[in-house]
């Protein structure tokens, strides 16, 4: 096993060298490959239509404030650029439900075309973008944002104490109220659910934005909350009750709603939100195929939940990646790691992420590119999970964390021609080792379909050497897309990078 790279030291000697690569990468981006749409799913696996394995890496980008979009933070076409030429692939980006709806039944087109050209813009860059309808502690009304006013139905009771992100949600009776009326769709405006509100608001999503190219799909809610199930839920038992009921249930409505305009798509659905510091979660999925379960990794070393047990991070860490293993298992969902990173533990929290990403063969979209919720000048971007300072200055300086970048851009196999055995890096000798089985993870692999790794010029400044055996390289030398074509006979190729 290569070792992990927790020491600050280390990282921040690393950190010297990313700060000439970025610029590097900025002047001579080269054009990469991206994994075949649509995108599906075998089980855990998200497939390409070629058949191959897909790993997803990549950031959030969401813009919590109006006007709820990522041009209105100068994000554009150089942090595109940005995030490809560093290997990057996705960007989960944010659809805030209360600029889409903002009157009941009425949807404002204009904010989904603004997303739309977003969305083809990183995907001209060749990257895949996951429609994330995002919320935290429901409206501003608790110090919060993402569903619209009319939406609120908290029935009177106290909106204090007003303790902010995220205590609120153990703290506040209004804010859980709000949650247990609409976890129950109890009747809205017109007469109409809360619930049924929100999947028809989908609905009319997937169908302005359902044609998009380089669609990761579509994440149904950022970090539900139980309401006032949450005491009970934030246990290391978690709450079989909540997730198997009204979770599921949610679940089911959104994904037929957005069924009804678009069948090609993956549909993922999230463990409340108490899943990302070590809760296990119990959800049935969405019913249906084509699905994914989206889950965050934010452990900051809570001394034991309701009096339990205290866990270090370390094991924490691991634990939630089994509990989304397990969630697999029981649904077939598609895996993907959707947030990480924004922690009081940085830098050992990325890097615990991406090394337990690898371990499990998971991909990941780390928090965040930059967002509304960070001050930009505020103090060096990083610690708080933040990649680029100010989007609309040059990316280069102290306007990116380089320390965090060190840590995030790593080899990784894009596209994998077969089933994935086990990839890791180690990131102080730069040495990254693949290996996989030919036989598909599905029924069948297209002829001639390679596998893609990506080869960061950030981790290798002066080229790389490259090792297979039971294939061959089909790519240029020092491509920054390594392919190789299997052997013809055989069932399982390894590859081995090292700087040269």
């Amino acid at each position: 096993m290569y070792v992990r790279l927790h020491e600050r030291a280390a990282v921040t000697a690393l950190a010297v060298i990313a700060v000439a690569a970025s610029a590097l990468f900025l002047s001579n981006t080269q054009a990469t490959a991206a994994p075949r749409d649509p995108l599906g799913n075998e089980g855990r696996w998200i497939i390409d239509t070629q058949g191959r394995v897909v790993v997803l890496h990549g950031v959030n980008m969401v813009t919590k404030h109006p006007p709820y979009f990522a041009k209105g933070l100068g994000f554009g076409r150089d942090d595109a650029e940005f995030l490809r030429s560093h290997g990057f692939n996705t960007v989960r980006l944010g659809v805030i439900y209360t600029a889409v709806e903002p009157q009941p039944g009425r949807y404002d087109n204009r904010y989904l075309d603004q997303i739309a050209r977003e969305a083809r813009l990183l995907a001209r860059h060749g990257i895949h973008v996951l429609l994330d309808f995002h919320q935290d502690m429901y409206n501003g009304a608790f110090q919060g944002g993402g569903f619209p006013d009319w939406a609120v139905k908290d029935d009177g009771l106290p909106r204090e104490p007003k303790a902010g992100f995220p205590l609120n949600y153990w703290l506040m009776p209004a804010l859980q109220h709000a949650y247990d009326n609409f976890w129950a769709n109890s009747p809205g405006p017109g007469g109409v659910g809360l619930q049924d509100r929100f999947a028809a608001a989908w609905r009319h999503v997937a169908k302005r934005l359902g044609k998009l190219k380089r669609l990761v799909g579509y994440d149904i809610m950022n970090e539900p909350s139980p309401g006032s199930s949450i005491n009970e839920c934030s246990t290391w038992t978690g709450c079989p009750g909540f997730d198997r009921g009204p979770l599921s249930s949610f679940n089911e409505r959104v994904y037929r709603a957005i069924r009804k305009a678009d069948r090609r798509h993956l549909v993922w659905h999230e463990p409340h939100g108490g899943f990302g510091f070590g809760n296990p979660s119990f959800t049935e999925g969405t019913g249906g195929k084509r699905s994914g379960f989206s889950f965050h990794l934010y452990c900051i070393g809570i001394p034991g939940f309701a009096g339990g047990e205290s866990r270090p991070c370390e094991r924490v860490n691991a634990d939630i990646f089994g509990d989304a293993e397990a969630a697999s298992r029981r649904t077939g969902d598609a895996l993907l790691l959707t947030e990480f990173g924004a922690n009081v533990r940085w830098p050992d929290s990325v890097a615990e992420a991406v090394t337990l990403a690898d371990e499990f063969m998971i991909g990941w979209q780390h928090w965040a590119y930059t967002t509304d919720t960070h001050v930009p000048g505020s103090g060096p971007p990083g610690p708080g999970g933040i990649l680029v300072d100010d989007a609309r200055k040059p990316l280069r300086g102290a306007n990116v964390a380089h320390e965090t970048l060190q840590l995030l851009v790593r080899p990784y196999p894009q596209a994998v021609a077969g089933t994935p055995r086990r990839w890791e890096f180690d990131p102080a000798a730069h040495r990254f080792e693949l290996v996989y089985k030919t036989r598909p993870v599905g029924d069948e692999l297209r002829a001639r379909a390679r596998t893609e790794v990506v080869v960061p010029r950030l981790q290798y400044p002066d080229g790389y050497r490259a090792d297979v055996e039971g294939g061959r390289i089909t790519s240029p030398k020092n491509a920054r897309l390594l392919k190789i074509a299997a052997a013809r006979h055989a069932k399982t190729v390894k590859l081995k990078l090292a700087p040269r």
